[in-house]
């Protein structure tokens, strides 16, 4: 705790985690305020009753937006638009000539990058709630038949709903900058850490009232063991020693230290998780909007080879689809983001090299090789760490409690001790600024 008194004796970091504290409160106050035209009587009514099947169909969807998307708020959409947005930006500097150079312009580029992702994002977000919308306009959101919007559902009414959960999305995104900007911490994914964060007590009075304590305890027990194995592998890094030869400056020498290249064991963060989330539930999402008022007969080969098990999170399918799209999409964001010939290139042109391997091709290949071997283990970590929730629904642990599995599962441990880690480095850094003692001893 003392450590914790010294961080708020430092003004300035003080301000800021005031700063931030304050945004978050009004975060969760515009998550659980309705949208206009809603009926939120109904929706609280109906999430009470969500099978597992119905409320895992957007489990991690709503998990990140803290319970928002399903209650219909201002805030339904969330932070997920700009993600998705930052996401979508970052891999297309791979393959358009234009946002690379960007990317080597230094700040003035990455301006401009922040530029067309705030414009992808109102984009997503008036694509996303425009189809939330019309599932629930048409009964569908919550289950067939479930009604959620108020009986006056006119055209003006339907759009001022999209309008207002988009501006909520942009609002959000306004949000998370300030946070990041003159808070403490990333502002997006602290936002995700409160919506997470939040739902923790309703979905675990939920467990001990379905399952009953001898589940509860077990379930508790099971967060505590993966808090610790999440946090030994986020912290687990391979040590490449590198050496900088000594070269003259005018009259000055420079180098001849010896250091050591980090590469972290899971180098893609929980990207490939939400990535996979996203794409599994897109097909269901498309089928419902397009079938909708004439459903799919049980017969029909889409229907019952693909909707039925992507529809249910419990099915052998869907979790091996689930896997392997997270193990796939792990390996797609390090390749783009992680260039094994631009960091021997970096390497060489200021004089470092690894001992015993030379300089230029060998240090790009041996680097890859490396590489390649962490992202193995950090893409099979990843992968069983999203299925989790679904091997428990699997095994009949949080059946007829709906998504509050989820909160207990590991993508959202992941999240919580990730953005935890993270937050308490900077303040740390910033104590140690100042002279104080830091956070982690």
């Amino acid at each position: 705790m003392s450590a914790i008194f010294q961080a708020f004796k430092d003004a300035d970091l003080r301000k800021k985690i005031i700063f931030t504290i304050v945004m978050i409160i009004a975060y969760r106050i515009g998550a659980q305020i309705p949208s206009p035209g809603v009926d939120y009587a109904s929706i609280a009514g109906r999430l009470r009753d969500l099978t597992a099947e119905q409320g895992n169909l957007y489990s991690v969807i709503n998990l990140f937006s803290g319970g928002a998307l399903l209650q219909l708020s201002i805030f339904a959409i969330g932070i997920m638009p700009y993600i998705t947005a930052s996401i979508i930006v970052q891999l297309l500097t791979v393959v358009i000539p234009r946002f690379e150079q960007l990317k080597k312009e230094g700040q003035s580029g990455q301006t401009k990058m922040t530029q067309y992702t705030r414009y992808l994002t109102v984009a997503l977000a008036l694509l996303q709630s425009s189809g939330i919308v019309a599932l629930a306009d048409r009964q569908q959101l919550l289950g067939q038949g479930i009604e959620v919007l108020k009986a006056d559902r006119s055209i003006w009414t339907l759009v001022v709903l999209v309008i207002v959960m988009t501006s909520g999305a942009v609002l959000v995104m306004w949000m998370g900058e300030l946070i990041t900007e003159k808070g403490i911490g990333n502002g997006m994914s602290l936002l995700i850490f409160a919506g997470i964060a939040t739902r923790l007590p309703t979905d675990g009075a939920q467990i001990l009232q379905n399952n009953g304590g001898v589940v509860f305890a077990m379930i508790l027990a099971g967060a505590i063991v993966l808090v610790i194995g999440i946090t030994f592998i986020e912290q687990g890094q391979r040590r490449i020693p590198v050496q900088y030869a000594k070269r003259m400056v005018g009259r000055r020498q420079y180098g001849g230290s010896s250091t050591y290249l980090p590469l972290k064991v899971n180098q893609a963060g929980v990207i490939p998780v939400i990535f996979a989330s996203s794409l599994i539930y897109m097909p269901v999402l498309i089928t419902q909007i397009v079938n909708s008022g004439n459903p799919v007969p049980p017969d029909n080969w889409w229907q019952r080879n693909v909707i039925s098990w992507l529809q249910s999170p419990a099915s052998w399918q869907y979790i091996v689809t689930f896997f392997v799209l997270t193990i796939f999409f792990a390996y797609f964001y390090v390749s783009v983001q992680y260039d094994p010939a631009e960091q021997a290139d970096n390497m060489k042109r200021y004089g470092g090299f690894i001992p015993g391997i030379r300089p230029g091709r060998p240090t790009a290949e041996y680097l890859g090789f490396v590489m390649n071997r962490l992202l193995f283990v950090g893409a099979a970590y990843l992968g069983l760490i999203a299925i989790l929730p679904n091997l428990l629904l699997d095994l009949g642990v949080g059946s007829g409690q709906g998504a509050g599995m989820t909160a207990f599962g590991g993508t959202a441990i992941l999240i919580l001790v990730s953005v935890a880690l993270t937050t308490v480095k900077q303040i740390e850094s910033q104590l140690l600024q100042s002279n104080y003692e830091g956070l982690l001893k």
